[in-house]
């Protein structure tokens, strides 16, 4: 098992207040507004050593949220280049939702948001992407939520992903067919 402990985030602190008045001002579209909001630029992720260069198959992990007020983001890194780009699927216990996050030139930006995914804190949930070519799956506890096609196919390094305060749990982590 893998824990992401952001409860330390000194930033966070303070933006707790912030992300409080946005979910009252925005209701469940609070989370676009922060993500405009450069207080947020916190995502520790972690590389699998073992696969240099994933393709084609399935990524999948379980994950538990088990504090963050915040973000309680468990993501699959992916598409990760030399430079620093990648891709992540995402699934958030706050917000219920799934996204797929494009990080380019340090930047951030939002390429599919699903909504309405339950997602409860201080439960076990499975996370799967699939991926063929340029098609990407996101499915959360065995269901399918997000599809897209990209304008590139995938090939790059792997892992995991979170945000901010997240105080997440990961286990299980498990690579399919076409990963190496």
């Amino acid at each position: 098992m893998l824990t992401v402990d952001g409860r330390q985030w000194k930033e966070g602190q303070s933006s707790a207040g912030i992300a409080d008045k946005a979910r009252a001002l925005y209701g469940e579209r609070y989370a676009e507004f922060l993500d405009r909001v450069q207080a947020y630029a916190y995502y520790p992720y972690a590389v699998m050593a073992k696969i240099d260069n994933f393709s084609d198959g399935e990524i999948s992990v379980r994950f538990k949220g088990l504090s963050g007020r915040i973000d309680q983001g468990a993501g699959i890194l992916f598409n990760l280049k030399p430079n620093g780009d990648y891709l992540t699927v995402r699934a958030n216990c706050l917000e219920n939702n799934i996204v797929l996050w494009k990080f380019e030139n340090g930047k951030r930006s939002s390429v599919k948001w699903v909504r309405n995914t339950p997602t409860a804190t201080r439960q076990w949930h499975d996370l799967k992407i699939r991926v063929n070519g340029t098609k990407v799956e996101g499915y959360l506890d065995g269901k399918l939520y997000l599809e897209h096609t990209l304008a590139q196919p995938v090939s790059g390094r792997i892992g995991l992903w979170s945000k901010a305060d997240s105080h997440m749990y990961f286990a299980d982590y498990t690579v399919g067919a076409g990963g190496n």
